[in-house]
């Protein structure tokens, strides 16, 4: 099995807000759950850090992920208990706890926060050597920003570690619309790419809404990717890009990630009733197809996988147990003529190559 580079996992929001332990064995963490009825999800993970290691995963995106959504919270149903809360003040303190799990596990020598590209290139090396023993490569990413309360604390942030933001996940965030809305940024939003463009935060354009992503592109000088999306021409809806949004992120070297949520995968899915049964993970490969041809290379796309997104195998493609299950793409790209150097670019060099050029350089101290 090759390498994998994920560029999308809510390890921190599992652990945290679902309770999960996510140092044991898959089996084991499912039978854990299996008498849990609080999300339709329980016992049905397939992700774990032993998992991931049986995955070859050595680098994956890491998020904080929580919302502040203060205008839904009366309505009934409106609101998810263990993403929303009622302001930014109490999104950003449950966000911090998420960075600590990260920081905490990194103590334990279980992860290595990677924070500059010398530390991406070092780690890479380390893990190739021994992938068995080396800790995971952990890149934090933010999936909509309202844990940063104000644009001046961004550097905060960025202090303890943040990479990557997302301006927005669903619906309103304070500094834009997401997905299911129709906007453009906020004066805030506005005034955050600023400091993310002083800092050299990366900004994710997935879940932002086609106005606001679009206003970024115009705005924004910095690195630009999307870590988890897929292609409007092939599953409709607002969830996806259209191919004017992904020739917009080819010019600007940007990489997609893949996503393996079965309803971005087949049209007409109904969350919670279609079942996975007719869908293969071969349609993931349509989706790196589709993008590799507006693209003209293999550069633009990669593996964003989310599978720890909220759902577990009732919401994977049918031949999709596990994280180690995206090694089944390698045979079907392959099938469809993908080289190997070609296959190495999706499932990891593409993310390598982009983070290594994004990243910030080390500060060296200077001597006296």
């Amino acid at each position: 099995m090759r390498p994998i580079f994920d560029a999308h996992l809510d390890l921190a929001w599992n652990a945290l807000q679902w309770n999960r332990d996510l140092t044991q064995p898959l089996a084991l963490m499912n039978q854990g759950e299996a008498h849990m009825t609080d999300h339709r999800a329980r016992g049905h993970g397939t992700v774990c850090l032993p998992e991931m290691r049986r995955a070859k995963i050595g680098v994956c995106l890491a998020t904080v992920l929580v919302r502040a959504k203060p205008n839904v919270l009366p309505i009934a149903g409106a609101n998810r208990r263990d993403l929303d809360f009622r302001n930014q003040t109490i999104a950003s303190s449950i966000g911090r706890g998420q960075l600590a799990y990260y920081h905490l596990l990194e103590r334990m020598e279980q992860m290595r926060i990677l924070r500059t590209n010398q530390d991406l290139r070092e780690h890479w090396a380390q893990w190739a050597s021994a992938p068995e023993t080396s800790p995971l490569g952990v890149i934090i990413a933010m999936e909509g920003a309202d844990p940063i309360v104000d644009p001046s604390q961004a550097g905060d942030w960025f202090e303890q570690g943040l990479r990557c933001v997302g301006l927005a996940h669903y619906g309103a965030s304070a500094y834009a619309m997401g997905t299911g809305g129709e906007g453009p940024l906020t004066s805030e939003g506005r005034a955050i790419l600023h400091e993310f463009e002083s800092l050299g935060v990366i900004v994710d354009l997935t879940h932002t809404s086609e106005p606001g992503f679009h206003e970024v592109l115009d705005r924004f000088s910095g690195r630009v990717h999307a870590s988890h999306n897929m292609c409007r021409a092939l599953v409709p809806g607002d969830r996806q890009f259209s191919n004017e949004q992904i020739q917009r992120l080819i010019e600007r070297d940007a990489v997609i990630g893949m996503a393996c949520d079965a309803w971005m995968l087949q049209p007409d899915w109904i969350i919670g009733q279609t079942t996975p049964e007719q869908t293969p993970i071969d349609n993931v490969a349509d989706h790196i197809d589709h993008i590799c041809q507006l693209a003209g290379n293999t550069r633009r796309v990669g593996i964003g996988s989310d599978l720890d997104g909220g759902f577990g195998t009732e919401q994977t493609p049918r031949d999709l147990k596990s994280i180690v299950d995206l090694h089944k793409l390698e045979p079907i790209l392959a099938k469809r003529g993908y080289s190997d150097a070609d296959i190495d670019a999706i499932f990891f060099g593409n993310w390598l190559r982009f983070f290594a050029e994004s990243l910030p350089k080390r500060i060296e101290s200077s001597s006296s």
